[in-house]
């Protein structure tokens, strides 16, 4: 259950960065500045329940993995989204 805890917590963190970041296209505007810090503080939750989880090693691990795909998946996501909005659009 921690585990799962902790793949939301930081998946949820990840996400609010990214949609609080400048370049995103996800959304049609960015989120404010305290979106910003509540992400990295979900995030360092996220990585408190990975340790506790997993161990030190491990947890880092996982808390690194997490972001990373987080993070690369979220850009294809706002290109996939867009993609299809342009589908619908056409007669």
């Amino acid at each position: 259950m921690i585990t799962l805890s902790a793949l939301l917590l930081t998946l949820a963190g990840a996400a609010l960065v990214y949609l609080a970041n400048g370049q995103q296209r996800l959304l049609s505007t960015t989120l404010r500045a305290p979106a910003r810090l509540a992400g990295w503080l979900l995030i360092l939750a996220g990585l408190a329940c990975w340790l506790s989880a997993a161990g030190t090693g491990p947890g880092i691990a996982a808390a690194l993995s997490t972001l990373m795909l987080a993070w690369v998946l979220l850009p294809y996501l706002a290109w996939w989204r867009t993609a299809v909005l342009a589908d619908t659009d056409r007669p």
